[in-house]
């Protein structure tokens, strides 16, 4: 069964900004001719590694909102120089839109079924995904989306 995890993305206020964020990584790493890998690291090591590398995502909460995921494509327990444990998920850089879901303030990540998980947004569905993300909020706070 396919598990995801649920993060909050700390100062990022809008998906835009993540998306800007990740292709300055990306030219970063260009110009400096080295490879690229989008990784987070947080402090605890998922123990449910297997059914989150059985295509799980790592879904991001912005503004209360789950509102992009991107896809888990390992998940690397290290330790720090300190000698800390910590984890290193590596993900693939392409950010798929979905559906917003709301969500409270947590700290660290949380696992998130597969059947809670909020769908992706397409361009064919209900025309949200090309609306502007300050639109798509307000039209979410007044119930319309």
């Amino acid at each position: 069964m396919t598990l995801h995890l649920v993060k909050l993305c700390v100062g990022v206020g809008a998906v835009e900004e993540l998306e800007g964020w990740i292709a300055e990584r990306l030219d970063a790493c260009s110009k400096a001719g080295e490879p690229f890998e989008q990784v987070h690291v947080t402090r605890m090591v998922p123990t449910r590694k297997d059914q989150l590398l059985a295509g799980g995502s790592l879904f991001w909460v912005v503004k209360g909102h789950i509102q992009v995921r991107q896809r888990l494509l390992a998940i690397e327990p290290f330790q720090d120089k300190d000698g800390v444990r910590r984890c290193r998920l590596r993900l693939d850089p392409v950010l798929f839109p979905t559906a917003w879901q709301p969500r409270r303030p947590f700290q660290g990540w949380r696992y998130l079924r597969a059947q809670d998980a909020p769908p992706d947004v397409g361009a064919g569905e209900d025309g949200s995904a090309a609306l502007p993300a300050a639109m798509r909020r307000e039209l979410m706070a007044l119930g319309l989306l």
